[in-house]
Formats: C-alpha cells, structure tokens, sequence
C-alpha cells in the first residue's frame, strides 16, 4: 500500500469579507490535506468559497477581504545538504514578505480563471514566463528566455520561440490556457493550484488541456488541487474530492466512494443534477431547488437545510452541525451522521 505524505495541511481556515452590507464569511472553518503527487479536487457551486479558499493559501486576498483565522502548513522538501525539508505556515507570513514572494511561482503556482485578464496585454509571454523564472533561479536573461521557449514547447505550442514575442491578445483561447500553464509550471512547483482550467474552452480544447496537466504532474511529480464545476472532470482526474457549501466543507472522501456512495445530501444532489448518456429524451434532470443563501444572511443551523430533501425539522435548522469522521476515513459535515441525531 502506498504511503501517503502529506503536503499541504489548511486547517480551520476563515477568510471573510467586511462590506457595507455586512460581513460575508467566504470561507469559514475549512480543513482539509494534499498529500505529495496527488490530485484533490474542490468543488460546489458559484459563490461557496472554492477560489478564495485558493487565494487564500497564497495570501492573494485583497480588501475588503480579510484571512481572520487558520494555518496552511506547507512541508517543502529538503534542500541540497539538509536531512529533511522546512515546514512553514503560508499564513503566518506576511503577505509582502520576502520569503512568501519566493515561494509563489516556485514551490506554490497557480493558474488562474481566465488568461485574458490574468496575463498582462502590456507585455510579451516571453517576457511574462522569463520574469518568473528570474525571480526565481540565478539565471541570465538569455537563459531565462530559452527556458521559456522549452517550457512553451512542452506545453504544446508550436515555434514556441516565435511565440515569446506574442502579447496574449495575439493568442486563441487554448493557446493562451497553454500560456498560463507554462508560466505556472516554469519552476517546477511541487503544488499546482487550476482555479477552473478549462473555463471558456472548447469541448476539444478542454480535454487537450486536462491531458496536458496529467501528463505534467507525472513528469514533475507535483500534486495538484483541481478546482472545478466539472463532476465529470472529477472522475476523471482525481483521488480526494472536496465538496465545499457556503464556505464549508461538507465532505471529503476518495474519488470512487464519493461517486458510488456520497454521504452528504448537497452531495448526493449534485451527482443527481450530472446529465447521463443513454438516458431517455423524457427523462428530465434534477435539479437541486433553491438557491445559494445569501451570504449576509445565512441561514441558522446547517446552511444546506433550506435546500435539503432530508432535513430533521426541528435539529437542520437549528443545530450547526460539525464535521464529523466516519469509520473509512471519510468526512462529512451534517446531522444525519452525529451520535446525538
């Protein structure tokens, strides 16, 4: 059996967001563990805190947006002569610090939603991925440019060396994903972090750029947090999936046990609302009713209750429930599975 070692512990993990509104608790209390080499997806729909839990891990979060609680421990391997590597808490560095900003893009990258928008239209890929590697490694500018070329080339994009001198407006949809890839990948990252790879992409596009991720994360042996809509993405690409509901994590379970036998109600209405091939042209989908609270008024007790076709009245809406561990490892946030319900 192989041994897992874990890479990246996030524990009780609270960001929230103080506008004129109120308060918005955007993440609020999550846990859960990478280990080395493996992929663990995070899903749930818009708005239940997936990309700031994100963000959040490389202090990204800007105001109004406050981290108000937590730890993210990374343990980084060991360097040239040392026995065994650092642990370090990303959270209780300071977001300028220096030695946070060496660890974005080298040992922590991420890529994020939309490469339009993320990629600078002011200045060249080359100059983008070189930039990356400079701050990074001792290595001159020329060099920093061939490797750029060859981490282009490896992401598939053709005269890739031409292609250094392209601003991303020059680029189609794919090439510019590809783009961000090679950018996050340059320093060979022992985490990749894909906040919704595939957005905005073709059905061809997309799976050549899953593949291209698999097929990364072998050669350099990183793991990967895969954030994503896509269930079917899911099934595809990970071993450990994180459902997340209104901040929360509400299960946590391997791949296989959480599509062949979810425990969560959120969950299982979710695996419900997947269309599925061979099914008749009557069949209709469910989906799940309602909508997502509003974030300045949740809900009291569980904050799936409103929705939930299993609810305990009475308990659901009255008793927040916590995150319970189940005999097989699994985890689940909800009463149904508490001694005292």
């Amino acid at each position: 059996m192989e041994t897992k070692i874990p890479l990246l512990e996030v524990k009780d993990l609270r960001t929230y967001f103080y506008m004129e509104e109120g308060v918005s608790h955007a993440v609020d209390g999550v846990d859960f563990t990478i280990n080395r080499g493996s992929t663990v997806g995070v899903v749930g729909e818009s708005g239940c805190g997936k990309s700031v839990t994100a963000y959040s891990i490389l202090q990204l979060v800007s105001k109004p947006g406050k981290i108000v609680s937590g730890s993210a421990i990374l343990h980084r391997l060991p360097r040239e002569g040392q026995k065994q590597g650092q642990d370090v808490d990303l959270l209780a560095l300071k977001p300028d610090s220096e030695e946070l900003r060496q660890m974005r893009g080298a040992e922590i990258s991420m890529i994020f939603q939309e490469p339009m928008v993320s990629l600078s239209p002011l200045h060249t890929i080359g100059d983008q991925i070189s930039e990356n590697i400079l701050l990074h490694r001792k290595v001159s500018k020329q060099e920093a440019l061939e490797q750029s070329a060859a981490m282009l080339r490896e992401v598939g994009i053709p005269r890739s060396a031409d292609r250094l001198a392209s601003y991303p407006f020059q680029l189609s949809g794919g090439m510019r994903q590809r783009a961000m890839i090679a950018l996050a990948l340059v320093c060979h990252p022992s985490l990749l972090i894909a906040d919704e790879p595939t957005t905005a992409l073709d059905v061809t596009t997309q799976a050549q750029i899953l593949e291209l991720i698999v097929r990364l994360q072998k050669e350099m042996g990183m793991a990967v947090m895969m954030i994503t809509h896509n269930l079917g993405v899911v099934a595809e690409m990970c071993e450990e999936v994180v459902v997340m509901y209104l901040g929360e994590v509400v299960e946590q379970a391997p791949v296989d046990a959480l599509f062949h036998d979810s425990l969560h109600p959120y969950t299982q209405a979710l695996l419900r609302s997947i269309p599925r091939l061979g099914a008749s042209k009557g069949n209709k989908l469910e989906p799940i009713e309602g909508t997502v609270p509003d974030p300045y008024n949740r809900p009291k007790g569980c904050p799936f209750h409103p929705r939930c076709v299993r609810k305990i009245a009475g308990r659901c809406d009255e008793i927040r429930p916590e995150l319970v561990v189940m005999p097989d490892g699994r985890r689940v946030r909800c009463l149904l599975y508490q001694k005292e319900a």
